[in-house]
């Protein structure tokens, strides 16, 4: 895997005072990892922005913070502000290039769809869009690409077993796990059918519901009252006591 580079700062301005540096452009990061203390680093944005369609979250990057240090590290989380959509903060996570780690690499599908899927008889459908792996870093791939130009009839389908991952790559998922299938198309009509049979059940589940805990409840009244009676006949009055 190519190793990309992005430079970063050594960061003093934290907690509230970090939004000085998103109004500038930049923002506020960590690295942590094995037996490492954590460090406070910013990146600029649109800096970070390009590494990450590079990179995503498998692969290697050079994170050069000032002059001296160079720590390989990984993208391991990233906040993203609810509203605008913008990175306002990433964990890197440090590697030790000489053990395995374990991450998700997502699972893009390549290759034609099949006929029944452009006549409407069939549809693709992708029970995984990644899985996780396990190599060293300098190995991880960034994607597991899958054809689907295989899949011809209906349950046609390719597992994990199936998958082609490079040497050194161990995927850590059932081989019998269904990655992506050919299934058949639901019609407007049928698709309708079982929304309104999935609103009756729930309908019916809810009238179900409320008539046990009316019952329920009149049994419990019941049973309180009897205890309260039951209370003030056997125990004998109390007096204050200073």
């Amino acid at each position: 895997m190519n190793r990309i580079s992005l430079k970063a700062e050594e960061r003093e301005l934290l907690g509230k005072k970090v939004k000085q540096l998103r109004k500038a452009g930049v923002i506020p990061a960590h690295v942590f990892g094995k037996k490492q203390e954590t460090e406070h680093v910013s990146v600029i944005e649109k800096d970070f922005l390009k590494v990450l369609k590079q990179a995503g979250e498998t692969g290697l990057i050079d994170l050069k913070i000032g002059e001296e240090k160079v720590r390989p590290v990984m993208i391991k989380g990233r906040q993203v502000h609810p509203l605008l959509g913008n990175t306002i903060h990433i964990d890197f996570y440090q590697v030790n290039l000489k053990e395995k780690v374990e991450v998700p690499v997502p699972i893009v599908l390549i290759g034609d769809e099949p006929e029944l899927v452009h006549a409407g008889e069939a549809v693709v459908i992708q029970p995984m869009d990644e899985v996780q792996v396990e190599a060293l870093p300098t190995d991880l791939p960034e994607k597991i690409e899958v054809d689907i130009t295989s899949l011809q009839q209906i349950d046609d389908a390719i597992t994990v077993s199936q998958l082609v991952v490079p040497e050194g790559v161990t995927i850590l998922a059932e081989p019998e796990a269904v990655v992506v299938k050919l299934d058949t198309a639901i019609t407007a009509e049928a698709q309708q059918l079982m929304e309104e049979q999935a609103a009756e059940a729930a309908a019916a589940a809810e009238a179900t519901e409320g008539e046990e805990g009316e019952e329920k409840a009149e049994g419990e009244e019941a049973t309180e009252g009897e205890e309260e009676k039951s209370e003030s006949e056997e125990k004998p009055e109390s007096t204050e006591q200073s």
